[in-house]
């Protein structure tokens, strides 16, 4: 019984996810933006989304839970450092350099809003 919960709420969370990383999409296809790849893997880690921002590439973590706060908080270095090493390995394919990249997080609250944290960690960190 305890197993059939947590795919319960595993599935619950995939979904919530892939709801939250459709409408961080249209935030940016709104803004202009062009959406590149989604859930893209790498052996580092899976990116939500890729987009360009004119010449900018853009790699964004998308974060949903029940308020933006909870979304930020829930960020963790280890997160950090997938996203980057992923974010590296997907540059390293496609030719492009860190002077034209940057991260961004997009919070979903569970009532749909969202909040774009742009260049919420820059290449100079670390």
């Amino acid at each position: 019984m305890r197993n059939d919960n947590r795919k319960i709420r595993g599935a619950k969370a995939h979904r919530t996810g892939v709801l939250a990383e459709e409408a961080a999409a249209r935030l940016l296809e709104a803004r202009g933006e062009t959406v590149l790849a989604r859930r893209h893997r790498t052996p580092h880690g899976e990116i939500d989304l890729i987009a360009r921002d004119g010449s900018c590439l853009v790699y964004i973590e998308v974060k949903a839970r029940p308020s933006h706060t909870q979304a930020a908080h829930a960020l963790t270095a280890r997160q950090w450092s997938r996203l980057e090493a992923a974010a590296l390995h997907y540059a390293a394919e496609t030719g492009q350099t860190q002077s034209d990249m940057r991260f961004d997080v997009i919070l979903v609250s569970a009532d749909g809003l969202c909040e774009r944290i742009v260049n919420a960690r820059s290449f100079d960190e670390w």
